[in-house]
């Protein structure tokens, strides 16, 4: 009874973004965090899930009301994934950069689709300097490549996630550089612990 009683709380919780376009997203993401907690990590991890729900929705609705309204999302342990389509690339970019605002985001996959693009040329472009940039992290022993979301816009690259430090976060932005097309790189990543081992809750934006 009192499991479910603070799962309800939850509920009610989120019941005013109900208002928003992304209503769907919300009540179907609490009850996947309510239904996990019977899964990993107990009902401590669950409620924090649907706190990370309720935040990226809300960050969402106060960007737009009517941008992310064909997103869905499932928040499990931390990580978070993006599904549906938006309109323009711009949607789709800042979409996954406020998912990773709130406290306890250890992961955003994208799965996102953009109804409209610049074209076959340019999405095939596109797609080709995000694999090229992904396979770069992965097999960079210095760089944490899970911790990164990638997406690339007209040959712009949009870094976002978690650094472990600035050092690292400066060569994932030096290796996104010597990728062939990239016209930009911009960083919206967080930097966790700083040299002198200090936690920083802010978000870095770099434009090179």
């Amino acid at each position: 009874m009192k499991v479910q009683k603070i799962i309800l709380l939850a509920a009610v919780a989120i019941s005013p973004l109900a208002l928003s376009s992304c209503a769907a997203i919300g009540i179907g993401a609490g009850a996947y965090a309510g239904a996990s907690a019977a899964q990993e990590g107990g009902l401590s991890r669950a409620m924090r899930d649907t706190r990370i729900q309720a935040e990226i929705n809300d960050l969402w609705f106060k960007y737009s009301t009517d941008a992310f309204g064909k997103l869905d999302m499932t928040v499990n342990n931390g990580r978070v994934l993006i599904t549906g389509v938006v309109q323009n690339p711009d949607h789709r970019v800042e979409a996954v950069r406020l998912a990773w605002q709130p406290k306890g985001v250890e992961q955003v996959i994208n799965e996102i689709r953009v109804a409209e693009s610049e074209g076959i040329k340019g999405f095939a472009r596109d797609s080709w300097i995000t694999t090229r940039l992904r396979a770069s992290l992965v097999f960079n022993k210095e760089i944490q490549s899970l911790n990164y979301t990638i997406d690339t816009v007209q040959g712009t690259v949009y870094l976002m996630g978690v650094a472990n430090s600035q050092d690292e976060l400066d060569k994932a932005v030096e290796v996104a550089r010597t990728i062939p097309d990239v016209k930009q790189v911009v960083s919206y990543v967080k930097v966790l612990v700083l040299e002198d081992g200090a936690q920083t809750p802010t978000t870095t934006a770099e434009a090179q």
